[in-house]
């Protein structure tokens, strides 16, 4: 068992972090107030080969592997504040472009993948309904096979990257084919007559992040823009969920690391009673159980990469991966908060801004409680 990094890993990361500190925090406070999609960061993370990681070369990507991946994904979270670009990148990296890259045809990977590696389209993942989040099995949307098209009709909510997406991976049942036997995945570009995006929602954090709801009426859509056979909707779905709560979570581990390092500093510096405040049990017990939090997130991160670098399934390692990072994200912003005080509650200090973030991160890629469904069915309960 190696838990070393090489030289390679090690020069990437700190890479990264230098990028994202250099390119990716500039005007923060006035983005996230206005709740603005930073185009300009995104074509920088382009530039930088973020959005082509996970694509093979030979479709126009990096061709890392999956805990280079991972830890690249984790240096963006350490040298960036901006929680919600990271979330917009990771919600196209592992629910768009790694479906194409898993289940398109040459066809679609040629239509789509160059540009969004290239960051010249944008993609978002269309699964939650209004009336199931969760329960995939009752989705209401529908296709109707006609000819060499499908018509698409329903309503899709909580959308990531919608009101800026250029092409959406949308899930629907076809007709006659209730249940998951019949959930499938359509490539549907922005521009198709039938297809309507809000404007967006305002969120409580990650407000960089655009979020809104998608209305499909008689929505025509070409049957080569079927990503995968009829039925394989849900294989999609799962497998892109695997990659997500690995890899966008490592951006999670990245930002404790940040709270962590920024913390130790302040607890440092700060003085009261003609001491650093580090130097009381109650300040000093708070980092302790940061520097915890994040050791073992770590570990569960790398863990479901290596496995699924080693071509292995990790259904339950991902959701334990996922439910632990996210909790014990909030958990250490609720102690970066207190450790920094007054000074940490206000906007100004952007300590609080990761709490905010972190909230959501319990909700999305499936509820804690969904997760915790999910390891109990995996211990046959």
């Amino acid at each position: 068992m190696d838990f070393s990094l090489s030289a390679e890993q090690h020069e990437l990361m700190e890479a990264a972090a230098a990028f994202a500190r250099r390119e990716l925090n500039q005007d923060l406070a006035k983005r996230e107030d206005a709740g603005e999609f930073p185009r300009d960061a995104w074509q920088a993370c382009a530039k930088f080969g973020i959005q082509g990681l996970p694509v093979p070369a030979e479709l126009g990507g990096a061709g890392s592997d999956v805990l280079t991946t991972a830890l690249i994904m984790e240096a963006l979270g350490y040298g960036c504040r901006d929680n919600g670009l990271l979330f917009s990148l990771n919600a196209q990296l592992w629910s768009v472009e790694l479906p194409l890259v898993t289940f398109g045809t040459p066809q679609q990977q040629q239509a789509y993948l160059p540009g969004l590696v290239s960051g010249d389209i944008i993609g978002g993942h269309a699964m939650t309904e209004p009336g199931s989040g969760s329960d995939a099995l009752h989705m209401r949307s529908r296709a109707e096979r006609r000819g060499e098209h499908y018509l698409l009709n329903g309503a899709k909510q909580y959308i990531t990257n919608a009101p800026v997406a250029d092409v959406l991976l949308v899930y629907a049942t076809v007709a006659g084919q209730p249940g998951l036997a019949g959930l499938s995945a359509f490539l549907v570009d922005a521009a198709t007559p039938g297809l309507e995006v809000s404007s967006g929602f305002e969120k409580m954090g990650l407000r960089t992040s655009p979020m809104g709801e998608i209305a499909l009426t008689d929505c025509l859509v070409p049957a080569a823009n079927r990503l995968g056979p009829e039925g394989a909707g849900m294989a999609i779905f799962n497998s892109s969920m695997e990659w997500e709560r690995s890899c966008l979570f490592a951006s999670a581990v990245g930002a404790m690391r940040r709270q962590l390092d920024a913390c130790v500093a302040y607890a440092r510096s700060r003085e009261q009673f003609g001491q650093p405040i580090g130097k009381f049990q109650g300040v000093a017990g708070k980092l302790a159980d940061m520097y915890l939090r994040l050791e073992a997130a770590r570990l569960l991160i790398y863990r479901v990469a290596w496995l699924k670098q080693q071509g292995r399934s990790a259904p339950a390692e991902a959701a334990a991966a996922k439910l632990f990072t996210s909790e014990a994200w909030v958990r250490s912003s609720q102690d970066a908060i207190q450790t920094h005080g007054a000074w940490g509650y206000l906007r100004d200090s952007g300590i609080e801004r990761d709490l905010r973030d972190a909230m959501a991160s319990t909700i999305y890629s499936g509820t804690s409680e969904i997760q915790r469904v999910v390891l109990a069915r995996m211990l046959g309960l």
